[in-house]
């Protein structure tokens, strides 16, 4: 028996499954689809259930409790003929058939009309950070649902979540593996108070020469031994992320600060399961980041974006400095 076939109803057996945390409901899911998309729409709106909750023990044997609260499935068009139908809710008992622990949501991903789409043939990279290719050695996804299961990936990586390809290939993006930070921001640091930022947390941290005089951007390099280097670029941008247009103006501005781990073996960026040695520099490094980016952001204030694209608030990133005891604020040098 597949996951479609115990997680969403019959007509949803050939599409992909974003399982994501409960807590992630339809509107907060809506606001990441409109980091990516550029015409989200409800074709049908989620609506309020109820359900009844059994009571648990003897006592309470063939009764039922108050009335539980649930959303019924909507659609979210989120492209010319793709969406995403749900949330459909997945019990605890159900949740570890997903790889999740607690209650949780699933959103069918694919063709609003329930046709399967096309695939166009074999991967022609064996860059496959996310497993897409992997999943899909048969035929690659393109166009519109490429975009889509590329998506699902983005969100499960950020939620903590799951995307099971055509129902049955799990995909499980660690969590962790996002590093790298922009904040876009009103007011722009000079070069030097960018520098003395990035030295408080790596002291041999550097200016990098511009390929030509007065060239933008400013780009900053704090290299060590063992973990890679953290590449800092400033300049100012002509267009920010999709996840900050819903954002009063005066939230972020026209400076772009990225944060960008380089680690010792590029290359590893592209596997889906690289060497614990990298890990282990990934953990430390991303903690790093996150502590300079919250370093700038009390600086400058603005808005921060992660890797995926989608909006990243203050507690999350605060999360980053301590959810791994072996990351150190600082690093060696």
């Amino acid at each position: 028996m597949s996951y479609t076939q115990t997680l969403v109803p019959p007509e949803h057996a050939t599409n992909h499954l974003l399982v994501v945390p409960e807590v992630w409901g339809p509107d907060r899911v809506r606001s990441l689809a409109d980091a990516w998309f550029p015409e989200v729409r409800w074709l049908k709106e989620p609506r309020a259930e109820v359900a009844p909750r059994a009571r648990g023990g003897a006592r309470f044997r063939g009764m039922a409790a108050a009335p539980e609260p649930q959303v019924g499935p909507g659609v979210l068009g989120v492209g010319d003929e793709h969406g995403a139908a749900g949330p459909f809710a997945v019990s605890e008992s159900q949740s570890p058939q997903a790889g999740l622990t607690g209650r949780a949501a699933v959103y069918a991903l694919g063709r609003v009309d329930g046709t399967p789409d096309a695939r166009v043939g074999r991967p022609a990279t064996t860059e496959d950070r996310d497993g897409i290719a992997r999943v899909f050695a048969a035929g690659l996804p393109d166009g519109e649902e490429l975009r889509l299961v590329q998506w699902g990936v983005a969100v499960a990586r950020k939620t903590g979540g799951v995307l099971l390809a055509d129902g049955r290939q799990l995909l499980h993006p660690d969590p962790t593996s996002a590093v790298d930070l922009t904040l876009y921001a009103v007011h722009p640091l000079p070069p030097p108070e960018l520098l003395g930022l990035l030295r408080s947390v790596v002291a041999t941290a550097d200016e990098e020469p511009p390929p030509a005089p007065g060239a933008a951007p400013v780009r900053l390099a704090a290299r060590t031994p063992y973990d890679g280097t953290v590449v800092v670029e400033s300049e100012r941008v002509d267009r920010v992320p999709r996840a900050l247009v819903d954002l009063d103006p005066t939230e972020y501005g026209p400076h772009a600060y990225r944060m960008v781990w380089v680690p010792q073996d590029p290359y590893e960026l592209g596997l889906e399961q690289p060497s614990g040695v990298h890990v282990i520099a990934r953990s430390r490094m991303r903690a790093m980041i996150a502590r300079l980016t919250l370093l700038l952001h009390a600086k400058v204030g603005g808005a921060m974006v992660d890797d995926g694209a989608f909006l990243a608030t203050t507690a999350e990133i605060e999360r980053r400095t301590s959810e791994d005891q072996r990351a150190s604020s600082r690093a060696w040098v």
